[in-house]
């Protein structure tokens, strides 16, 4: 592979497919600033994990900047899913972006 200037690499994502539903679906590694977003959101949850309602806008966030087309859905459509099958696509986006157990695999 040649190599490029690493500003011609700015804004390009890096994608792979994850299962959903039975299906599957394109994930994108998040960048900075989404990782950052998701951490700020995680710290107003704090040490309280009981607080679901947070922690679902925790997995949302996830799902909306890390899934192909994930900012077309509404809460609505969140609300439609089994909330194992989005737990698992969180979890591997997570681990996609080189975040948690698994990381960058």
């Amino acid at each position: 592979m040649a190599s490029v200037e690493i500003k011609t690499l700015v804004g390009k994502a890096m994608t792979k497919e994850a299962p959903f539903m039975n299906g599957k679906v394109t994930i994108n590694k998040l960048s900075v600033a989404e990782v950052m977003e998701i951490q700020e959101i995680s710290k107003e949850l704090g040490d309280d994990n009981k607080n679901d309602e947070k922690g679902f806008e925790v997995l949302k966030t996830v799902i909306r900047n890390g899934v192909e087309g994930g900012t077309e859905l509404s809460d609505e459509d969140f609300d439609s899913f089994p909330l194992s099958e989005l737990s698992n696509l969180s979890n591997e986006i997570m681990k996609f972006s080189g975040l948690g157990v698994d990381a960058g695999k």
